[in-house]
């Protein structure tokens, strides 16, 4: 993961390039202590993420997130207020100054998820060899899933009604969903929540996002799959998040062959 580090603050930035030089896969690309150098260094750099300070001098970090455009954006800022403007701009997550260890981690492991998944999609996205023989006209798979992840921000969000009001989740940030009653639950940052919604729906709506469902109760995100283990009657999997699934015997075979495994 190729990190672009923006602070107008030097101290700060050398904080954050600490830190990130404990995490294995991260490469510190670059630093920028404005929003117009910041610019020039994403155009020069191509990083995979900036981690980005709100409060700057001139262009501010909301205005860098709106010009970039391609790269994921952490933002990084003293003041909590920013928060509901943070995730309006698409951002993947919001940390707190002083920024510790744990959390910032936290924010990284978001944004694998967030590559593996334009990952996924890129791939599927890719339009298959025309066949030897004319067939007839229909969408490819790749062309569905490609349609579908034009329109994630809209059609593939998850629904949830909390407290007399409604939210909204990206499903790629989602590991795992399982059959709860009436209901499908799932957990974000740690939180239990539940969909009105249920597991048979939800996989067709989510399979163009590369989700499987592994047994009569669960639905999980191949690219979280972290380790595949032998078990009574099945498997067990073992996703980046930390929670572990039970694999049906009916359902083994096509996850083996999905996760290319004999």
């Amino acid at each position: 993961m190729r990190v672009l580090v923006v602070d107008d603050e030097a101290l700060a930035r050398a904080r954050l390039m600490r830190m990130l030089a404990r995490v294995e896969d991260v490469e510190v690309v670059g630093e920028a202590a404005t929003g117009a150098h910041a610019l020039e260094r994403t155009r020069e750099l191509q990083p995979d993420l900036l981690l980005l300070d709100v409060d700057m001098p001139g262009l501010d970090g909301f205005g860098v997130a709106e010009a970039v455009g391609i790269p994921l954006v952490v933002f990084t800022t003293a003041h909590a207020q920013y928060a509901a403007l943070a995730f309006e701009a698409d951002a993947v997550d919001y940390l707190l100054k002083p920024v510790v260890q744990e959390r910032l981690e936290r924010a990284l492991e978001k944004v694998r998820q967030r590559l593996l998944a334009r990952s996924v999609m890129a791939t599927s996205a890719r339009p298959p060899e025309p066949p030897a023989t004319p067939a007839p006209a229909a969408p490819a798979p790749g062309e569905r899933a490609a349609e579908a992840a034009a329109g994630v921000s809209a059609a593939a969000l998850l629904t949830v009604h909390e407290g007399g009001k409604v939210r909204f989740f990206d499903p790629l940030l989602v590991t795992r969903f399982r059959a709860e009653d009436k209901y499908t639950a799932f957990l974000f940052d740690g939180e239990e929540h539940l969909l009105r919604e249920s597991l048979s729906t939800l996989e067709e709506r989510l399979a163009p996002f590369g989700f499987v469902r592994v047994h009569r109760a669960e639905l999980v995100r191949a690219s979280a799959v972290r380790a595949l283990t032998p078990d009574a009657g099945g498997a067990l999997l073992h996703l980046s998040d930390g929670q572990t699934v039970t694999v049906s015997r009916r359902s083994l075979p096509a996850l083996k062959q999905l996760l290319g495994l004999r």
